[in-house]
């Protein structure tokens, strides 16, 4: 879980800059723009693209 829902206020998508949400299970950042999501393990954002689900390939 994201221990400071404050710091979706300052992060962004690393690829196209827009805004992140979290999942309902908050384990994802989730960019609507780009449709990836990025993990989230032991309270801290994974903000690689290396790392990111492609949310086009998971629906």
């Amino acid at each position: 879980m994201l221990k400071e829902k404050k710091i979706l206020e300052v992060i962004a998508c690393p690829k196209c800059k827009s805004k992140l949400i979290i999942n309902d299970t908050d384990d994802n950042l989730n960019c609507l723009t780009c449709k990836l999501a990025y993990p989230i393990k032991d309270g801290i954002p994974i903000l690689l693209s290396d790392e990111a689900i492609d949310l086009k390939k998971h629906q």
